[in-house]
């Protein structure tokens, strides 16, 4: 499958951090993973978290790392286009190792839910360094107004201080440790803000530094979005002292800190 996108394409995706690419999964693959998201609501796993405030009168649900047990998440995870994406992108690290599966996020917004995903970086809440890329693939059609929004340009920049999503406590960095996010908010004609209009099986891959947050989803129906997480081929084993999201505490004392991240817990996919 090389040769998915073109040079451009990749070039703006370095340059930016976010790229957006339509149809990435068939119809039938969309309903793949309509089925695989329906078992992750049904079948509720250790991580599952409700992501809303119990007076928000829609509801934001997460789930993480289903694929070995949710067969239609690992056959997308692992041999749908969205791998061979993952490895052009990532593809000025190749030299370093081969493109692993990191793993699978299943989010989930009912029409009216209230509650924004704040505006954050992905890496500094996860258990590696290195580049890594995130496919944020909805299965439902997303108007503008409900889509992720990621700040172009932002990946290049330091790590900004994590928080949580509810209260925005700084859980994982003492307070004044790491640089804090600007207020996107009070100034968004200030930033490069990408957003889109997606059908089903569109993605929007983005590098794991890219700022980014999402609205609520005043809107009737559900968000349903399925995002898949790919590792370059230089991403090594971090552990931390803070728990990471999501945690892979399982790792401790198998793959030592600074060793890539060679277990069957992340497979290669190129």
């Amino acid at each position: 499958m090389a040769g998915l996108l073109t040079e451009e394409e990749v070039a703006a995706y370095h340059r930016d951090g976010v790229l957006v690419v339509k149809g990435v999964l068939s119809s039938d693959e969309v309903e793949l993973a309509r089925e695989g998201i329906a078992r992750v609501l049904g079948q509720a796993g250790m991580l599952r978290q409700v992501a809303s405030g119990v007076d928000d009168p829609g509801r934001f649900v997460e789930d993480f790392r289903r694929w070995q047990e949710i067969p239609e998440i690992e056959r997308l995870a692992l041999s749908s286009r969205v791998p061979a994406y993952a490895v052009e992108l990532l593809s000025p690290w190749a030299g370093s190792g081969p493109v692993r599966f990191y793993h699978d996020h299943v989010l989930v917004k009912e029409g009216g839910t209230r509650q924004r995903t704040p505006w954050h970086q992905d890496q500094p809440y996860y258990n590696v360094d290195g580049h890594g890329t995130s496919a944020w693939i909805p299965v439902d059609p997303v108007p503008l107004a409900g889509c992720l929004e990621l700040v172009a340009g932002s990946h290049d920049g330091p790590w900004k201080m994590p928080r949580t999503f509810l209260d925005g406590k700084a859980k994982w960095f003492p307070e004044g440790t790491l640089e804090e996010l600007p207020d996107i908010e009070a100034a968004r004609d200030d930033f490069d803000i990408r957003a889109y209009a997606m059908q089903p099986g569109d993605a929007i891959f983005f590098d794991f530094l890219t700022i980014h947050g999402a609205p609520g989803f005043p809107f009737g129906g559900r968000r349903r979005v399925l995002s898949l997480r790919y590792l370059a081929g230089d991403a090594v084993h971090a552990p931390r002292d803070w728990v990471t999201s999501p945690p892979f505490d399982e790792l401790m004392g198998i793959i030592p800190a600074g060793s890539s991240m060679e277990d069957p817990l992340f497979p290669v996919v190129g």
